[in-house]
Parts: structure tokens; C-alpha cells; sequence
């Protein structure tokens, strides 16, 4: 039983295979006498596809790269942290990042509404004049073509230093469809490599200034903002104190001449009530000598941790005109145009003849 299975077995995958060479044969001579079907379509795709590598407008890329380092707090700053609290101040938390910018994050903040609404309405110098980016934005991409029948369109500007709080419905609209469109078609952000900090800014679009600025103002305001943010509490304690220390070392300065003041008008030696008015102002103005010294103590110490935890931004690539071109170019479109309508050909038929088979 068993010697007569094995033989039995290797016929059927003899035969299976013998089927599958035919089959394919079947189908080759098939597509053969198809020939020139397949040929005019490719031709006519690779005609088109030429036609549109030599019609298309080059799209410029722009591409800025930066390395993000987070402040570091740890270390010797403990010690003085713990100096420090014991007078009430707070030179801020020692742990880690954390929030919106920890990790990957920053990427997305990077793409965030936020920041490239803040990069449009930033200011440029374009052809001599002064505007902001969505303003020469809107000129490049000829959006006023598109509102010549919409007469609150029509006249609608964003002029510069106007409040963002003071937008119209429709200039938030037009600000929302700017940000939908760079996100879905210019602008791309990413991290180079996964186990470096390097992180890519690239914008594509088809007018270089606007490649070249639109990326410089994103990475600006979005950095600014972050090492704002960052370093929010530590400005706050170095804010405060700096306010104490000058309050107290202009008290000072009164004390010291108020005592001289009384030591000029107490000249009679007899008298001895008329020295506890200098030797009170004398003893204030020791006392604030000593609370001046602590304060400006620890404002350094404040200024220090503010200096550590500040993340350093270095941007190592920056985008220089001219920038690269971006263009499909005519021989490139004819041989993707060629092979993709003759693929798209070569599968319309085999699909046809399958269905003709079922059907018959």
C-alpha cells in the first residue's frame, strides 16, 4: 500500500506542474497575438506621459535639518536646588522631558496648525515689499483667481501686524485651506534617522522663495516658541528675583544716604538721643545688605538652572538658493508611460478574457 502511494503522489504534482506550463503558455500566446493592442496603448501612454514631463512645472525642495538637545538639570544643580528652596525658591523640576515636546513629539508639533499659521502671518521681504508669507502665499498660487465672483474674497488681505485675534471668519477659513493644503502637499517633517535627533523640515512647492522662507519661518517660530516654553518657569523665578534685588538695592541706596543725612544734621555731641536715628537707619541698611546678597545669590543660581534647562537648537542644513528641482522630465515620462499602459493593457485583457471564459 504504501510503495503504490508515492508514485501516485508524484503523478498528480507532474501533472499539476505539466497544467501550470500550459496554462502559462496559453496565456502567452494569448497576449502575443494581442501585440498590437499592446503596443499602440503603450505608445500612446509613453506619448502622454512625454507630453507631461516636458509640460510640468519643476516643484522646488527646501530642506532644513537641526539637531534638538534637551537642557540637562542634573548634576551639581541638585545641590543648589536644594540651597535654594530653603529661601523659597524654586529653580524648577530636575526631571526629564516631558509634555507635548517629549520624544517624537516635537515632529508633530513641528506640522501643528499653531505653527504654520504663525510662519504665514510672519513677516518677508518679496519683490521689494514688505508682506506676510500668506500674503505672498496667496499671490504665487493665484488664489484670487478662484474669488473673482466671491466679492468677501475678493478684497480680502492679511496685512502685517494685524491681531490674529481680530480675524475675520473668512480669513480663518482661507487660513485653515492654506494649512490643509501645505500639510496633504508641501510640507513633510521627520526624523532622519530613528536612532539619531537629526529632524528634517522639507517643503515642496512650486515657487523656490516660498520653499526656502516658509521653511526657515516654520523651524524659527516653532523652535521659539519651544525653548519659551521650556524655559517658562526658570524666567518666571529669574523675573521675581531680579524685581527683589532691585527693590532691596534701591532701599539701600536710600538707607545709605538717609544715614549720612542724619549724621550731618546731628552734630551736637551732648546729645545722645540724636544718634538712635542714624544708628536705627545704619542697622536697616546692614540688614538689607545681607537680604541683598542672598537675593542676588540665588538670581545666579536661578540664571544657571534657566541656562542648563534651555534645549539647545543647532541647525546643521539650511536651505541655499538655487534649491533642487523636483521635475519628472520628458524621458522619465515616457518610459513610465509606456510601462504603465502596457501593464494597465496586459491586465485589462487577461481580466476580459477570464470573464469571457466564465461567462461562456
Amino acid at each position: 500500500m504504501e510503495q503504490h502511494s508515492l508514485p501516485a503522489t508524484d503523478t498528480k504534482e507532474e501533472i499539476s506542474l505539466k497544467e501550470l506550463i500550459l496554462k502559462f503558455q496559453q496565456w502567452w500566446r494569448y497576449l502575443l497575438s494581442k501585440w498590437l493592442i499592446i503596443f499602440i496603448v503603450g505608445i500612446t501612454c509613453g506619448a502622454l506621459g512625454l507630453t507631461y514631463g516636458w509640460l510640468q512645472k519643476p516643484k522646488y525642495l527646501a530642506e532644513l535639518t537641526f539637531v534638538l538637545e534637551e537642557g540637562n538639570k542634573s548634576g551639581g544643580l541638585g545641590a543648589y536646588a536644594g540651597i535654594a528652596s530653603q529661601f523659597g525658591i524654586d529653580l524648577g523640576g530636575m526631571s526629564g522631558s516631558s509634555g507635548v515636546f517629549a520624544g517624537d513629539n516635537i515632529i508633530e508639533f513641528l506640522k501643528s496648525r499653531l505653527m504654520v499659521e504663525r510662519a504665514l502671518l510672519s513677516q518677508v521681504v518679496a519683490n521689494g515689499k514688505s508682506m506676510t508669507l500668506a500674503e505672498y502665499y496667496i499671490d504665487v498660487t493665484d488664489m484670487r483667481a478662484k474669488w473673482v465672483k466671491d466679492a468677501a474674497l475678493k478684497n480680502l488681505h492679511f496685512p502685517l501686524n494685524q491681531e490674529r485675534a481680530t480675524f475675520t471668519l473668512k480669513q480663518d477659513s482661507i487660513l485653515r485651506e492654506m494649512y490643509n493644503g501645505l500639510l496633504m502637499s508641501n510640507l513633510v517633517v521627520e526624523k532622519v534617522d530613528k536612532k539619531l535627533s537629526f529632524i528634517s523640515v522639507n517643503c515642496i512647492s512650486g515657487d523656490e522663495f516660498f520653499s526656502k522662507v516658509f521653511t526657515e519661518h516654520l523651524v524659527k517660530e516653532a523652535t521659539t516658541f519651544y525653548v519659551n516654553t521650556k524655559t517658562k518657569r526658570s524666567k518666571a523665578n529669574v523675573d521675581l528675583l531680579q524685581s527683589k534685588a532691585d527693590s532691596i538695592e534701591k532701599l539701600m541706596y536710600k538707607k545709605t544716604y538717609s544715614a549720612a543725612l542724619s549724621q550731618d544734621l546731628n552734630r551736637n555731641p551732648g546729645r545722645s538721643v540724636a544718634s538712635v536715628e542714624t544708628e536705627v537707619t545704619t542697622r536697616d541698611k546692614i540688614v538689607l545688605q545681607t537680604m541683598y546678597t542672598e537675593v542676588v545669590k540665588n538670581l545666579e543660581l536661578s540664571k544657571l538652572s534657566m541656562a542648563q534647562e534651555t534645549p539647545l537648537i543647532q541647525i546643521v542644513d539650511t536651505p541655499i538658493l538655487p534649491l533642487k528641482k523636483q521635475k519628472l522630465g520628458k524621458f522619465k515620462g515616457l518610459v513610465t508611460g509606456g510601462i504603465l499602459g502596457g501593464f494597465l493593457i496586459v491586465v485589462f485583457l487577461i481580466l476580459k478574457r477570464i470573464y469571457k471564459d466564465i461567462m461562456s
